[in-house]
């Protein structure tokens, strides 16, 4: 039964309440936190045959898709061994990010007329994954790539810190295989996205805003093309104004793709000098050659010295909500096009091309599942940094919170409020259909849970309502009552709720009675023209933490305060960068600690590299409730948020990864990829 308590006017955002008696810290713990989309991506590696691409005489479609990778996971950004007999290759298995090679299924049973079903066998077979580099330290390890004597693995590593907020700590690192000896190619308090070995792998380039650092770009990162020496990351010079993604036909052509003022990404070729002198060791061209037209996108390219003239590329057409891949012939007078994976799977985003070595194969990433509807369950661990303080998981669903027995978890699924058993048994029970927002279980009464109900992303004005939800019997429960108000009641065991409200005319902290509602109690936490929201109670009841812009107010910049239920004791914990977005405070079991979501390490990777995200940042962090101690816990491109913090301790092995063979791959691609067909170009869908 869900009871109305009469908290309207924009209390949209409200976390945990107190009780008399405090929740009782045990060792351990367990964070949870959500990632948006993350479980339908399921992707897998693919790969098909060029040759019939390229045949007047053979359709596409006649080429047999073959899966590189194990179904395990999520499988991504690949790339062919020099040999073209082993796969590298991005997988999250194992609840930590890591480079994995395989064997490759051979070229023969891939042709026109092998049995799909017999190929995947030999897959399950023959392929063993292995990983390249050690698990620690626990950080984002991608785009790999092997230079040709297959002694060193070269790739994106988030394993040093930036020397400030508000940096990526995207680096490129090169790794000594039989040694296992690791250097940073990239220089300190500089990022580099995407690299890419040349041929004779003397050389890579890599994408980098310079000491520009990151602005809070959502879509294009404003990134140049630097490149420096493989063996050390020396003679490191500019090559290229605006660019990214770059890929090697050989060591003086470079292709990257750019985005124009249209908004049109469009793929480029630059052809460059290198030397291996006392001097700068790259010179930059004296033009660059747009490839591609606008009025489509084009972007991720992939070249290889095994195919001279070709070019893989990902598009989105106009009319297509997916984006495919394409080689492009860019060796005659005008540029050829070929489908590959159009006639094979229309319905389904392709991503991320690579070509192998000798040219016979592109291979891409893609889901591996088929069907749409409901995502399935996700409970996954996370290799935690610190595993005696506490377990970390990813959970499908937003803003989930454990019960006080640590049996049950509520989440949202935007819309509907849900309840599902932490063992993952019984399946999930929907306990109300409306739009909710953060889930908060009441210390005292066994099943009950607030959070409120309205629209998103609202004005101050718009009527919102705080809502406690009793767990029952009942089905689902889509008319919640109001609480009347009592005459008299006893105060010796009073519960207090804090949440926001835009009543005043700004969003500021109000605390009220938890069982009664206004009725019960209502006071005014704080006060001022800004934004104070998702706030979050201790558990020893001493402090209140919540996001707000006081410092900036409408900026859109948001840092974690804290302050005592009575409204003394403000301050300021932690703050990423003037510009800055920390939120979603949670307090560990123990009242000492935050977990909270923060672009604090910036983004990871080029966002046109990735799904669909509202924004291509958000890491979970912890922080001292006195500011000290700054930790981050995930390492990935993906969006991760709304995290809570329970006493119960989830045993790691206890739950596997339970992301199923076949995902339902209902998702969409960068929705500022849509451009609007207005003669001046501009984009719809833009960041909200």
């Amino acid at each position: 039964m869900a009871r109305r308590l009469r908290a309207t006017l924009f209390s949209l955002f409200l976390f945990l309440l107190v009780a008399t008696e405090p929740a009782l810290a045990t060792s351990g713990g367990t964070i949870v936190f959500t990632t948006l989309g993350r479980s339908r991506y399921a992707f897998d590696i693919f790969a098909l045959p060029l040759a019939p691409q390229r045949s007047s005489s053979s359709s596409p479609a006649a080429a047999a898709e073959l899966r590189l990778t194990d179904g395990a996971s999520v499988n991504y950004n690949g790339n062919f061994a020099p040999s073209s007999a082993s796969l590298l290759f991005v997988s999250e298995r194992n609840g930590s990010l890591n480079i994995y090679t395989s064997p490759v299924p051979s070229a023969a049973s891939s042709g026109p007329g092998a049995r799909r079903e017999a190929l995947e066998l030999e897959l399950e077979e023959a392929m063993a994954p292995a990983p390249l580099l050690p698990w620690d330290p626990i950080a984002l390890k991608d785009r790999p790539s092997l230079t040709p004597d297959g002694a060193h693995l070269v790739y994106v590593s988030t394993a040093d810190p930036a020397g400030s907020p508000r940096r990526s700590w995207a680096a490129v690192h090169a790794t000594h295989l039989p040694s296992g000896v690791t250097r940073r190619l990239t220089p300190r308090g500089v990022a580099d996205f995407s690299p890419a070995v040349s041929p004779s792998g003397e050389w890579t380039a890599a994408a980098s805003p310079g000491a520009r650092g990151w602005a809070g770009e959502v879509e294009d990162l404003a990134t140049d093309i630097y490149v420096f020496k493989t063996s050390d990351g020396s003679r490191r010079a500019l090559a290229i104004h605006d660019g990214g993604w770059p890929t090697w036909a050989d060591d003086a052509t470079l292709y990257f793709h750019r985005r124009d003022s249209d908004g049109w990404y469009g793929v480029y070729r630059a052809e460059i000098s290198v030397a291996d002198g006392d001097d700068a060791g790259v010179s930059v061209a004296a033009s660059v050659e747009r490839i591609t037209p606008p009025g489509f996108h084009a972007f991720t390219p992939a070249a290889s010295p095994g195919a001279p003239g070709l070019v893989a590329v990902a598009t989105r057409r106009p009319g297509s909500d997916y984006r495919h891949i394409e080689v492009i012939d860019v060796s005659g007078d005008a540029n050829a096009y070929f489908q590959v994976t159009k006639p094979v799977a229309p319905r389904a985003h392709h991503y991320n091309p690579f070509l192998s070595p000798d040219g016979a194969r592109v291979g891409y990433h893609r889901c591996r599942g088929s069907g749409n509807g409901d995502a399935p369950l996700l409970l996954e661990n996370i290799k935690s940094p610190a595993p005696d303080a506490f377990s970390l998981f990813r959970f499908d669903g937003s803003y989930p919170s454990f019960s006080h027995d640590g049996k049950r978890i509520a989440f949202v699924g935007l819309p509907g409020l849900f309840v599902v058993n932490s063992d993952g048994s019984g399946g999930r029970r929907r306990i109300f259909s409306g739009n909710a927002f953060p889930t908060a279980w009441d210390w005292k009464r066994k099943g009950v849970i607030y959070t409120s109900i309205g629209p998103d992303f609202a004005s101050e004005s718009t009527e919102v309502d705080v809502v406690a939800v009793s767990l029952g019997d009942d089905d689902d429960d889509d008319d919640p009552q109001h609480l009347h108000q009592e005459a008299h009641r006893e105060r010796h065991e009073q519960r207090w709720v804090v949440f926001r409200s835009g009543r005043s005319g700004h969003k500021n902290l109000y605390i009220m009675d938890a069982e009664h509602g206004e009725a019960g109690g209502i006071r005014r936490l704080t006060e001022g023209p800004w934004s104070d929201t998702m706030c979050n109670w201790s558990p020893d009841g001493e402090w209140i933490a919540f996001a707000s812009d006081r410092h900036n107010p409408g900026a859109g910049s948001f840092a974690i305060y804290m302050v005592h239920p009575n409204g003394t004791g403000l301050r300021r914990v932690v703050h990423s960068a003037d510009a800055g977005r920390t939120n979603h405070p949670w307090f560990s079991p123990d009242s000492k600690t935050l977990v909270f979501t923060t672009d604090y390490a910036a983004v990871s990777a080029e966002p046109i590299s990735n799904p669909h995200h509202y924004q291509p940042y958000g890491e979970i962090f912890t922080v001292n409730i006195d500011g000290s101690g700054i930790r981050r816990l995930t390492h990935n491109s993906f969006e991760d948020g709304t995290p809570s913090w329970t006493p119960y301790y989830l045993k790691p092995d206890d739950v596997g990864e339970t992301l199923p063979a076949s995902g339902t791959c209902e998702f969409e691609d960068c929705h500022w990829l849509n451009i609007d067909a207005q003669p001046d170009g501009l984009m719809c869908g833009r960041h909200r």
